[in-house]
């Protein structure tokens, strides 16, 4: 299979499950780049055996560790990937058509469309699981990650252009997995919002949580999948409230950070 020169970048901590899926769904890149942040499992050998680089690059939080991540790359084209996603095959071959002619380009970044299964099976209704657009492939002179500790997002001058075909997500495995991740997330956006000095506002919380849930229950169709849809639409609300309650305590007794980056490194939750 023809090369096209552009980067796939994958940032790694303990990925072994779902790192050789990743890396395979994407045979053209020019460079396959995993950023390691110290995984005890398989990850580096498995990544290396499928054909990446691994740098090792300790933990930064996600926007900072992408910004690092894309500085390794030996291309100006970097497509990010998670380790959980990977590209289908109608995607792949839509890229493999419309990359040359956007690698020449002075186009900024490429928006893709993600699919994410929820609970063992794709989400038909709900819309941020059905079609989620997102900046993934990008020039790295022309766009950069913001600097949070979560939930980033690519900041880019330039124009930009939309692919068709979807991407998957295979997200998390149970929600066992999704309470944790909520967990450490929750963390980061906190810590984020304390060096911003952010007003705690706990009154309101209540009205956080009906909020969300009508947001994604209602507006974003999450009615329609069922039992799920109202699943998805009740855990991201928790979400909400939950980091709401967190900044609280955070605020009102400071020594509450310490004492929880502890017990979360010590579940493999913090870094």
């Amino acid at each position: 299979m023809v090369e096209l020169p552009f980067s796939l970048i994958v940032i790694t901590h303990n990925e072994a499950a779902n790192i050789a899926a990743c890396l395979d769904s994407v045979p053209f890149a020019a460079e396959k780049l995993v950023v390691d942040s110290g995984s005890d499992d398989d990850t580096v050998a498995i990544a290396q055996a499928h054909g990446a680089r691994v740098v090792h690059q300790d933990w930064l939080g996600f926007g900072p560790q992408r910004n690092a991540a894309a500085a390794h790359s030996r291309h100006d084209w970097i497509l990010f990937l998670d380790a959980d996603e990977s590209l289908t095959p109608q995607l792949s071959a839509e890229l493999r058509e419309r990359l040359p002619e956007l690698l020449s380009s002075q186009a900024a970044v490429a928006i893709l469309r993600r699919r994410t299964s929820y609970m063992g099976a794709p989400m038909r209704w709900y819309r941020p699981m059905r079609g989620e657009r997102l900046a993934r492939l990008y020039h790295r002179g022309r766009a950069r990650w913001t600097d949070a500790r979560v939930h980033e997002s690519l900041r880019w001058d330039g124009e930009s252009v939309d692919f068709k075909a979807p991407f998957d997500h295979a997200h998390n495995p149970t929600l066992a997995h999704k309470h944790l991740k909520v967990l450490r997330y929750a963390e980061l956006k906190c810590l984020d919002w304390n060096d911003k000095n952010r007003p705690v506002r706990m009154w309101q919380t209540p009205l956080v949580y009906l909020s969300a849930f009508l947001r994604d229950y209602v507006m974003r169709l999450a009615i329609l999948d069922g039992w799920r849809g109202l699943i998805v639409s009740h855990v991201a609300a928790a979400y909400a409230v939950y980091k709401r309650i967190r900044y609280y305590e955070m605020r009102r007794n400071p020594a509450s950070i310490e004492q929880a980056r502890t017990v979360l490194r010590r579940h493999g939750l913090d870094r």
